[in-house]
């Protein structure tokens, strides 16, 4: 039984794979609406979430299957005490397939330690969001026609965002792929993963400079600064407005450059933006949909 934790669970061929059945999805939808009849995925967020639940349980209904669970910990028995492997093993007993999301590092490793049925990591606190990242590389994919030979420029929250980590790791495994990191000091990435950059040769570049990498960049990857990490609301205050990507910074920006957020925005992106063609944030949404249905298809060996 194959479950999706971390982006790294997947090779280089299964997220090529994904890619392409998210196309062909795309392409050809009512091929797919009878595949998971009579399957059921349960959506486990015991963290807040908009897209990534509703892209979920979306794609379940769009492949004629049916989904249960809850969206938020005060719902569940989690609010009385329940460990995380007791909800897990006793949602198995209801579903087909869990996806999850968790405030606490680590916590769906601790799912599939108990889990009957596959579960897909839909978040875990700062660390990772595998399927984030392939609705980000469909889109690239979408945009581009390529996941290599490109300038990915991430912007923002490097240190605590888990869908920049998990991009990074996912991108650094195609050929001749750059990254600019652009962020304050204090929200640097991790440590680990620049000594992880520095031991497989990859070239990045850390700047405070937005408008200066601008040129050079094939995709912005624009991360709010989520309030939901700090410890210190000063901190907060004082940094969450480092980056807001207007027109006017767009410049001197290629015209094939594509602008990635994986949402929720504040302001780190004017609504002014919206309208330019290289704007794919929104696009960004709706792949997201396609792309777990694929993963569905797969963790359930639907043909």
């Amino acid at each position: 039984m194959k479950h999706l934790i971390d982006i790294i669970d997947l090779s280089v061929e299964e997220i090529d794979e994904l890619i392409a059945v998210g196309e062909d999805i795309i392409a050809h939808p009512a091929d797919y609406e009878e595949k998971c009849r009579h399957k059921k995925l349960a959506t486990l967020f015991f963290e807040p979430s908009t897209r990534t639940r509703l892209s979920f349980e979306s794609a379940m209904l769009s492949l004629g299957g049916d989904v249960l669970g809850f969206s938020e910990a005060s719902s569940s028995s989690a609010a009385k005490g329940e460990s995380v492997a007791d909800t897990i093993q006793t949602v198995g007993c209801y579903a087909d397939i869990i996806a999850m999301r968790h405030p606490k590092e680590g916590a769906p490793v601790v799912a599939v330690r108990r889990s009957t049925v596959p579960v897909i990591n839909a978040g875990d606190g700062g660390h990772n969001h595998p399927t984030q990242t392939l609705t980000d590389l469909l889109t690239i994919h979408r945009e581009l026609g390529r996941l290599d030979n490109m300038v990915v420029g991430l912007c923002g929250d490097l240190k605590f965002g888990r869908t920049v980590h998990s991009l990074i790791i996912a991108m650094c495994r195609y050929s001749r792929v750059k990254f600019v990191l652009i962020s304050p000091e204090e929200l640097r990435l991790p440590e680990y993963l620049r000594e992880m950059l520095d031991k497989q040769g990859i070239d990045y570049l850390e700047t405070q400079d937005l408008e200066a990498a601008m040129p050079e960049l094939d995709i912005l990857y624009m991360t709010r600064v989520q309030r939901e990490r700090f410890f210190n609301e000063a901190d907060y205050v004082r940094l969450k407005d480092s980056y807001i990507l207007t027109p006017d910074k767009l410049v001197n920006a290629k015209e094939s450059l594509r602008i990635l957020h994986p949402l929720p925005r504040v302001n780190e992106i004017s609504v002014a933006v919206d309208d330019d063609p290289r704007a794919a944030y929104f696009r960004q949404v709706a792949n997201g949909k396609f792309i777990r249905m694929a993963l569905i298809l797969k963790l359930l060996e639907v043909k």
